[in-house]
């Protein structure tokens, strides 16, 4: 009896705790998310880690199981702005139809070619930038929240691989032309920028991250999974030793436990690319302000660096 009082208790202190989690993640302006986006915010209602300052390196463990959350969620009913699943893929997927010669190109224009585009003359313009996300659950939230249009690039999963020769055509006729990787933080994800460079030879390949020192700063909430085997992939050179070892230790950190709002924030300004406004106190305040979780800022108002350049001054994730 007393047990099952406690597990009550328990359920209606979860329950409050999902309610608050769902009003941030869909904050602000009626944001899509997906459902390990709103377990992460369950995660940072029950623990605020993201409230401890930054100088002080932490990557806690989830402090709720990931059944007790989908327990919650059904208890919780309909919420607004949720992302259904992506349905697992099938083992026999229907075939798709093809030309009358294996080695023709499919027609764009042709609708029953579920692979083509709409706009016959789509592949005629040079493609000044391309986004490649790890998950496709990823990959499908920015789509949702029209990242695509509002940054005027595509946006793929990691499974997609490889593309559609005529898109790596479109890149190749645009000069600084950048295919952008979004990837979790693991031994996995950080490897997916070589897979992609190899997708697309003779264009340029930018990992956006995470890495293990933007989990480290952010507080992302950080499972444990086994221990990379004896041959993990080849790590950047880039990255310091505590984050090697961060890595050896089973953790990783997903894209998905970044809050939504920061998520779409960083990603548009990333792809976007760097902007020259005017330098003044006031948009050199706004910039630090929206600086997003790969960056950091520098002595020049309104100027930010990427993981990959040298920072201006000493980078607060080290400390």
């Amino acid at each position: 009896m007393t047990l099952r009082v406690a597990a009550s208790i328990g359920d209606r202190l979860l329950d409050r705790a999902l309610a608050t989690a769902v009003a941030r993640a869909g904050a602000p302006g009626r944001i899509r998310f997906t459902e390990r986006q709103l377990y992460y915010e369950l995660c940072r209602v029950l623990r605020p880690s993201h409230a401890v300052p930054r100088r002080l390196p932490l990557t806690p463990a989830p402090p709720v199981r990931y059944e007790r959350f989908e327990e919650a969620l059904r208890r919780h009913g309909a919420v607004p702005g949720l992302l259904a699943p992506v349905p697992a893929p099938v083992s026999a997927p229907a075939p798709i139809p093809v030309p009358a010669s294996a080695d023709a190109p499919r027609d764009p224009s042709d609708p029953s070619d579920p692979s083509g585009p709409s706009e016959p003359d789509l592949y005629d313009y040079g493609l000044p930038r391309l986004l490649v996300c790890q998950s496709r659950q990823v990959a499908r939230m920015l789509l949702a929240n029209d990242v695509h249009l509002e940054a005027a690039c595509p946006v793929f999963a990691a499974d997609d691989l490889p593309l559609d020769p005529r898109l790596v055509t479109g890149l190749g006729r645009v000069d600084g032309a950048t295919v952008h990787v979004l990837h979790d933080a693991s031994v996995d994800g950080i490897a997916l920028a070589a897979r992609v460079r190899d997708a697309v030879p003779g264009v340029r390949v930018s990992s956006m991250g995470l890495v293990p020192r933007h989990a480290t700063a952010l507080h992302l909430i950080s499972p444990r999974g086994p221990a990379p085997g004896s041959g993990p992939p080849a790590l950047p050179a880039a990255l310091e030793p505590r984050e090697r070892d961060w890595l050896a230790e089973g953790r990783y950190a997903e894209v998905e436990s970044v809050a939504p709002a920061r998520l779409l924030r960083t990603v548009l300004r990333l792809v976007r690319g760097p902007r020259t406004p005017g330098h003044s106190v006031w948009t050199g305040l706004r910039e630090l302000r929206t600086a997003g979780f790969m960056t950091w800022p520098t002595n020049r108002p309104g100027d930010t660096r990427t993981q990959g350049d040298k920072p201006a001054t000493r980078n607060p994730v080290q400390g």
